[in-house]
């Protein structure tokens, strides 16, 4: 970090804007022609949230999709009605 960014004694907050963004936020872009663009951002409803013990063994979603394939399979046989799609882009030999 370049010594311009002394941090020396100042304290962050964790979570501060947690709650701003559980409700969603909008973002204002000026364009070239003067314009403005708002984008609003609501979270998704597919969010899944880790407790903390739980997020010490599965740091990411590669590691948490790992897991819940093995799970998976060793589950009984579902009927196709039942089983969605992979997302897009998915890439089954990733897993």
């Amino acid at each position: 970090m370049l010594p311009e960014y002394d941090l020396k004694g100042k304290k962050g907050t964790r979570g501060k804007y947690a709650k701003d963004l559980k409700e969603g936020y909008s973002i204002r872009v000026t364009n070239e022609d003067g314009t403005v663009t708002v984008r609003h951002f609501v979270p998704k409803e597919t969010a899944i949230v880790l407790e903390p013990d739980v997020k010490a063994y599965f740091p990411d979603s590669d590691s948490v999709n790992r897991a819940l394939r093995g799970l998976i399979e060793l589950l009984p046989e579902r009927s196709e009605g039942q089983v969605s799609e992979p997302k897009e882009g998915y890439d089954e030999t990733k897993s």
